[in-house]
């Protein structure tokens, strides 16, 4: 009879032991990568469709900040660009009276110098038309080189006039918000109607679907994890609800921190513990690699089991 109580208590502790073991070997919080979309130009906030929820595609536009200054200096540099390339001179036209001037000197020239050879004019004839043609040549030269230096001046004009053409149009394209990363909206600062400043914050969103838990481990603990390991991830939804999820080891920090109050480690003693990022890889249900299924929200307790490698 003695026999039969000593092996019950036996049972009995041991089952109290194996209760006491934890199933994990980090606990930590759910957490996404998160996104703050801010406005890249100064005004009123014309149009601004995005409520917090939304599933938002990358690249989509969701708001448009006050674009009318802004397309009215660019009408106005096209106006001046007009302008500059209304005065660049037409050289052909212009250099076409002195060119003629000096075909027909040189055709005097060359007249008097065959007078001269025959001894039918003077050479001093001959003199002065040479010195015509030199005169004239000279002035050609003058003139191609200012109409020259007006047009390389106006192409410079022309060029700046691009430039902050490109700059206002740069500008007017960040009145256009787009978002820049597919995610879920979390938080909406700004309605439509307000004004908003350069870099004032418009709504943040994150990409729920690429979801990771940032788990506590202590130095003990720490020797026998590896960027890469494989895991496993349990999302607690509490009285015992828990959804197991496949992960991977994404980071591990290289300095040690304090053990946050509401972490608990293996070694609860621990003072000083290691961040890391256990990415959701697979869920059990079956879905694709390294989507969130819906059931895991940015906040939510959770632990991880490490898994070794043989």
């Amino acid at each position: 009879m003695k026999r039969t109580v000593t092996i019950a208590t036996v049972l009995a502790m041991l089952a109290s032991c194996g209760n006491n073991e934890k199933e994990y070997d980090a606990t930590g919080t759910f957490e996404a990568t998160e996104t703050t979309v801010s406005a890249e130009q100064s005004g009123t906030l014309l149009h601004f469709d995005v409520n917090e929820g939304d599933e938002l595609p990358q690249g989509k536009e969701v708001g448009l900040v006050d674009t009318t200054q802004l397309w009215l200096k660019i009408q106005q540099m096209g106006a001046t660009k007009a302008v500059y390339q209304n005065q660049k001179p037409d050289m052909e036209k212009q250099i076409a009276a002195t060119q003629q001037q000096l075909a027909k000197a040189r055709q005097d020239e060359q007249r008097y110098r065959e007078l001269v050879a025959d001894g039918a004019a003077p050479a001093k004839m001959l003199d002065d038309a040479s010195s015509l043609v030199k005169v004239l040549q000279r002035q050609l030269e003058a003139q191609i080189s200012s109409l020259n230096s007006q047009s390389s001046t106006l192409n410079s004009q022309i060029s700046t006039v691009d430039v902050q053409v490109n700059q206002l149009s740069d500008q007017l394209r960040k009145c256009h918000i787009v978002t820049p990363v597919a995610g879920t909206v979390l938080e909406k600062y700004v309605g439509q109607g307000e004004f908003v400043a350069t870099g004032k914050p418009l709504f943040k969103m994150a990409d729920t679907k690429q979801m990771f838990i940032r788990a506590y481990v202590t130095s003990t603990q720490l020797q026998n994890i590896k960027v890469g390991q494989k895991a496993k991830v349990y999302a607690d939804y509490g009285d015992g609800q828990k959804l197991e999820y496949d992960g991977v080891v994404t980071w591990i920090s290289s300095h040690s921190e304090f053990t946050p109050k509401t972490i608990l480690t293996d070694d609860e003693r621990a003072d000083l513990v290691y961040a890391l990022k256990v990415a959701v890889k697979r869920s059990t249900s079956g879905r694709s690699q390294g989507e969130n299924d819906g059931n895991i929200k940015i906040g939510m307790y959770g632990e991880v089991r490490f898994i070794s490698e043989k």
